[in-house]
């Protein structure tokens, strides 16, 4: 997983990030910024999660989404 390519692409992926977790708030998305730590507190604190199940989920949709450009890594 390339974090870096997500964060330096953040405002390609804050819509990618609200798909994927549509409780999330604009506000959340922006605020978090490409910081993977402060994204994980804000999926954790919408979706009620532990932190294992919402690592789990934030590094798959990582993996799937490091691309950048939206295709497949």
């Amino acid at each position: 997983m390339d974090w870096d390519r997500i964060a330096g692409n953040w405002s390609q992926m804050g819509g990618k990030v609200r798909e994927q977790w549509g409780k999330l708030t604009d506000e959340d998305v922006t605020q978090a910024g490409g910081q993977r730590d402060l994204l994980l507190e804000r999926i954790r604190e919408r979706y009620g999660l532990g932190p294992d199940e919402a690592n789990r989920q934030l590094t798959e949709w990582a993996t799937r989404n490091a691309g950048g450009g939206g295709g497949t890594p």
